[in-house]
């Protein structure tokens, strides 16, 4: 009988995914207290409609292919011209960011897919750098390639605006993940520490995995929205780019990943230069058979300026939601991060309290879902996350279960 294998680094994970953790939790609270409703600050999903011109290029688009001449099928597999153009002029050239090309970029169905598929390109005994806390995708995709004893956590605390930087690192890294906005703390990176993040690129020969899928929510002018405003960036850095929170294509599928032409790397054994892009393209040409024709169409439209419009829309009624939590948690006690540039909110929980007892209390007490900090690494133990994508209603009734929590836990 034959002896089925399989890759055992998938034994290394976790049971479970943290979110699915949570989900379980809730439904066990819900199925016996089924007349209390649960509202729901550990959302990460957005919850307002597509915006109209986004569905009306659906519309169109789905007309168009029921017609011979407008039917199309198999499409390239880095996207349709029409998109990688749209953003290259709006996400780049326009903010002046003249390094990156249409042929740079690549449409995906998330940056969630992208962030663990480019690993497929990468060499097996990368050092890798990521935050504590942090996004889960990141640890996880990498324990999944083997590389579970390579990953090395950075704290990311109050004392450093919970964003670290390239000093004083345990050891060298060769793959470094920086997320900015940052899920789940809501900072972001300066433009002083993003150049020493690239400068330390160039210095030790490694590769930066950019994710500002949250971009849109920053409004401070100083605070950089891509890693390409850095002198350098393009021969060091791979951005990845969503529009699930942008223009709310959480379940539509769409964003994208930038790889430049002058982005060079060395594999193992071997002294020639060979371009990452190239390799992105191999990956994806052969692995990926691009996003449907309607979505890039509906990505079209939100750079339309209605689509900007409808979406700058969405972002600020977020952005409400993070300010009235931050706000109204401050006046309580509460020591709050994040929620300014980023649709995120980290608090600090009372004493006497770990991340996954005051999930429970809150949960227990006034039917509040939030995140436990803890899921995200050890140094997001003693926090939660709360996320401003609910409605302005939802987030307003939550705050005024918070308040009725005793001003002493």
């Amino acid at each position: 009988m034959p002896v089925i294998t399989l890759n055992p680094h998938f034994l290394e994970l976790k049971p479970s995914y943290l979110f699915t953790d949570i989900a379980r939790k809730v439904e066990a609270f819900q199925q016996s207290h089924p007349d209390r409703q649960v509202l729901k600050l550990g959302i990460g999903d957005v919850t307002l409609p597509l915006p109209e011109p986004v569905i009306q290029a659906i519309h169109n688009a789905v007309a168009e292919m029921g017609t011979a001449e407008g039917f199309r099928g198999y499409g390239p597999e880095q996207g349709y011209a029409f998109l990688r153009e749209k953003i290259c002029q709006a996400d780049y050239t326009q903010r002046g960011i003249g390094c990156i090309q249409p042929e740079d970029i690549f449409v995906s169905d998330g940056a969630k897919s992208d962030t663990g598929n480019f690993l497929d390109i990468l060499g097996q005994h990368l050092t890798v750098g990521v935050a504590d806390p942090v996004y889960p995708v990141y640890v996880d995709t990498n324990i999944m390639a083997g590389r579970a004893q390579q990953i090395v956590r950075l704290p990311a605390t109050a004392a450093n605006g919970y964003q670290p930087g390239p000093d004083n690192l345990p050891q060298a890294l060769d793959l470094i993940y920086i997320c900015s906005p940052n899920n789940p703390t809501g900072s972001v990176a300066s433009r002083e520490l993003l150049q020493r993040w690239v400068d330390y690129c160039h210095d030790h020969h490694a590769l930066l995995i950019f994710d500002s899928a949250y971009e849109a929510f920053i409004s401070d002018p100083d605070l950089p929205h891509s890693i390409y405003e850095l002198p350098g960036s393009e021969t060091c850095a791979v951005e990845i780019r969503s529009y699930s929170k942008k223009a709310g294509f959480t379940g539509l599928r769409c964003g994208y990943t930038v790889v430049p032409a002058a982005l060079k790397v060395t594999a193992e054994g071997r002294p020639d230069e060979v371009s990452l892009r190239q390799l992105w393209n191999r990956r994806q040409t052969t692995k990926f058979n691009g996003v449907p024709y309607i979505v890039q169409r509906a990505a079209e439209a939100v750079y339309s300026p209605e689509g900007e419009q409808a979406c700058a829309g969405n972002i600020a009624y977020y952005k409400r939601n993070a300010a009235l939590l931050k706000t109204s948690l401050a006046k309580m006690g509460y020591q709050v991060y994040g929620g300014s540039n980023a649709p995120y909110v980290w608090l600090k929980v009372p004493a006497g309290f770990s991340s996954w007892s005051f999930f429970d209390y809150l949960l227990e007490q006034q039917a509040l879902v939030t995140t436990p900090g803890s899921g995200f690494g050890d140094c997001g133990e003693g926090y939660i996350r709360l996320s401003a994508f609910g409605s302005y209603e939802a987030t307003q009734a939550a705050v005024q279960r918070l308040q009725q929590l005793p001003r002493q836990i």
